[in-house]
């Protein structure tokens, strides 16, 4: 691997320990995991190496074969706020490990990331892998729900982005030929295997050539705009209700937004038509996975991109543009935006015997419409994986 060589390049000797969390995708229930609503998820076999060994003086020292600038603070002295680059998420993830966890040993370390940046959930990738690397130098074993939580800690209250706990619990929980189905309501969850009736699938990713950053884009807006759209919803039925901040979705059954969804101003109206809509989704997802029915499965998955567009308004022209090919090509059974639906890319569960006429079909398609970004754009396909629990 590159991070190896990067490292014996820079330090004069090999690594002590590889460390390795998957990327994910989450096929429906896109846009709900920050109000407590149900998610479906798969980890995929391409994820975030960490060439890494110790360092006693308790200095971490990281390097990105993805972003320029070394990135080096120590374990005792982490700054209290975020410094604006990409080493935000590991500095919130040692803060938020040190709260729980005597820290003495610091690392030094190269990070690659094996598919461009944007949509697949990078920041909680390479947060997950760091983390097991920072725990495995202090002889700390964290259990699959504390390195979730310790990870989600670190991107919101640190870094400052209003996630759920989707990305990390897909990315650790997750198990090959499984489909992940969790509340994050109460974080309980089931691993629906394969069904011996399910027809043959792979997951392809289509890259739309833009970089993609939660922190910078329209993804707390959004999720402010679902709150106030709850919120009203409360005063207008009559219920209690405390601070805006600890306004919910799942709080609010959904035959009450059906009753007040009229008295809502138009984009709150549109933020909870999704979360509400998603979230019977994800449930009809989740029975047809059981049942083998990957083409019912694909079509909520379809249905899901296009609520993203219509009623989330996520989406830059050239990822609808993609989602749109995508509908459109035999062979895919569904897909929609990867990720939080702001540039970065789009996945798709595709039948394997087509793989060839989807990967070309949805090329040329793509760069017709956008042929500066014939240099950017790319396609990879890859296979369900083992999240990071399962290789603890």
């Amino acid at each position: 691997m590159q991070c190896e060589e990067k490292f014996e390049e820079i330090y004069g000797r090999e690594p002590e320990g590889i460390s390795f969390s998957p990327y994910r995708v989450c096929p429906i229930g896109a846009h709900s995991d920050h109000n407590f609503g149900k998610i479906t998820g798969f980890a995929i076999d391409k994820g975030i190496n960490i060439a890494f060994s110790p360092k006693r003086n308790g200095v971490v020292e990281l390097t990105s074969l993805q972003f320029p600038k070394r990135a080096q603070w120590h374990i005792d002295s982490v700054p209290k706020e975020k410094e604006g680059d990409w080493a935000d998420y590991l500095r919130g993830a040692t803060f938020y490990l040190k709260k729980k966890h005597p820290l003495e040993v610091g690392l030094c370390g190269v990070i690659e990331g094996s598919l461009p940046i944007g949509g697949l959930s990078s920041s909680a990738a390479v947060t997950l892998a760091f983390l097991t690397a920072l725990c495995r130098v202090n002889g700390i074993t964290l259990s699959a729900r504390e390195l979730i939580d310790i990870a989600y800690e670190g991107e919101k209250n640190y870094v400052g982005v209003s996630i759920g706990k989707l990305d990390q619990s897909c990315e650790v929980l997750c198990k090959k030929d499984h489909l992940l189905y969790l509340d994050t309501l109460d974080d309980s969850y089931e691993l629906i295997p394969d069904s011996p009736r399910i027809k043959p699938y792979k997951i392809a990713v289509f890259f739309s050539g833009l970089e993609h950053n939660l922190a910078g884009s329209k993804y707390n807006m959004r999720v402010d705009e679902l709150k106030a759209g709850v919120y009203a919803l409360q005063a207008f039925a009559g219920l209690e209700y405390g601070k805006f901040k600890d306004s919910a979705a799942r709080h609010v059954p959904a035959e009450i937004y059906r009753e007040y969804a009229s008295k809502l101003p138009a984009p709150w109206r549109k933020r909870c038509e999704h979360w509400y809509t998603e979230f019977e989704r994800v449930q009809k997802g989740a029975e047809a996975w059981r049942k083998g029915d990957i083409e019912e499965f694909g079509r909520l998955s379809f249905e899901s991109g296009k609520s993203s567009i219509v009623n989330w308004e996520s989406g830059a022209p050239e990822q609808i543009k993609l989602y749109e090919i995508m509908t459109e090509t035999p062979g895919i059974y569904g897909g929609r935006f990867a990720g939080a639906g702001f540039k970065g890319c789009c996945f798709a569960l595709i039948d394997p015997e087509f793989e060839e006429v989807i990967t070309r079909r949805v090329s040329e398609e793509y760069l017709k419409a956008f042929p500066a970004l014939s240099d950017k754009y790319s396609v990879h396909i890859c296979e369900s994986a083992d999240g990071s629990a399962e290789r603890m």
